[in-house]
């Protein structure tokens, strides 16, 4: 049997990862400031979080929702103490699509609509709904299309306000920093405008934060920065630093119901003790601040290089665009310097390292940027 070729594949075969690092077969050590797409908060193999694990998995690695994990309870107190959320409720799942694809499914159940508004550009997973409100026509399948999608443009308040105006919306669904849409950052004024319209036309507020939240930003949620609670956050990939965990929380005036969501391998023991390991190291070594600073030091460098168009992004999401003619540097990083960053179409180099990236590595991606622009 092959595999179904759907992944353009670099011919690197990792064998070992710690920290900001990892190891090739033959022994070849690269910086990692992609993370598996934001996936690696805490740094690899962080010794916390490979104890709590193996701890759990030598007690019990599975059991259903059918009977109470406790571990569950502790996930929703520690992420609503750093979230600052602490009267959300959270529903557990295995990943950013299906956290977005309840977050969709939830709000419709709540006001009794249909229509969902999101913005061109937008990445929110590949599942039925979640991709049928993703601006990528190459990715949904007939069967995925719907009319009860409307996309927007980019920050058009405008638009926005006539959308609800002309439609019945059960909810807008908006990435805090597009990710794939290639590091764009929602304005404070223009999430603050969708919270008050939502407010008046009973609509809920989805904050997309699968790949900008947990720390990313700097904020917990990259939506914070707008001084506005959302009615429900999705989350995934760095919650569980490399092991599958989505999930949502939902504001308390979203009454649940037995049968309302359901998962079989959601919040399971081992997926919880990969969550809190991953929210203990945040708070233990200050972690969002590490984001904020470092981020905050690599973007204020990479504006100095005259080859650089434009720099975007909040803490340690980072977005370098580059003209047509340096299309190249982001390969020249991964096979000369052996650095592996992210990319957008066009023309965008994507950083997402670990939360905890320290000066000295922010400074070797640096020296090496320095030297693949001049290549």
């Amino acid at each position: 049997m092959k595999l179904f070729d759907v992944y353009p594949i670099n011919d690197i075969t990792i064998e070992k990862a710690l920290g900001s690092n990892v190891w090739d077969d033959n022994g070849t050590e690269y910086l990692d400031l992609y993370g598996g797409h934001a996936v690696i908060s805490i740094g690899h193999t962080h010794p916390h979080y490979v104890k709590r694990l193996t701890e759990q998995l030598n007690k019990v690695g599975f059991y259903s929702n059918s009977i109470r994990i406790p571990l569950q309870q502790q996930l929703a107190e520690k992420l609503g103490q750093l979230s600052g959320k602490p009267d959300y409720q959270l529903f557990l799942c295995n990943s950013g699509a299906e956290a977005n694809e309840n977050a969709l499914k939830l709000a419709s159940f709540h006001n009794g609509k249909k229509k969902v508004i999101a913005f061109r550009k937008s990445f929110h997973g590949r599942t039925s709904l979640a991709v049928a409100a993703t601006d990528n026509p190459k990715i949904v399948a007939p069967v995925n299309e719907t009319d009860n999608v409307i996309f927007l443009p980019w920050a058009d308040e405008a638009a926005l306000e006539q959308a609800f105006q002309q439609h019945e919306i059960s909810s807008v669904i908006i990435e805090g920093i597009q990710g794939v849409g290639g590091i764009i950052v929602a304005a404070p004024a223009f999430l603050q405008k969708i919270r008050s319209l939502c407010d008046a036309h009973n609509a809920v507020f989805i904050a997309d934060s699968v790949q900008c939240g947990y720390g990313r930003s700097g904020k917990f949620f990259s939506h914070d920065y707008a001084g506005v609670n959302a009615d429900i956050y999705t989350m995934a990939k760095g919650m569980g630093n490399g092991f599958p965990v989505g999930g949502i929380i939902i504001a308390p005036h979203i009454q649940a119901s037995y049968g309302l969501l359901g998962t079989t391998f959601g919040g399971n023991h081992l997926a919880c003790a990969a969550a809190l390991a991953v929210l203990e190291v945040i708070e233990q070594e200050q972690l969002i601040d590490n984001a904020a600073n470092q981020g905050a030091y690599l973007i204020e460098q990479l504006r100095t290089f005259p080859q650089v168009l434009e720099v975007r992004g909040r803490g340690l999401m980072i977005g370098i665009q580059l003209p047509e003619e340096l299309a190249n540097t982001r390969k020249e990083l991964l096979f000369q310097h052996k650095i592996f960053t992210g990319e957008a179409k066009p023309n965008v180099i994507r950083l997402l390292p670990s939360l905890a990236l320290t000066r000295q590595h922010a400074d070797q991606f640096l020296d090496a940027f320095g030297k693949a622009l001049k290549q």
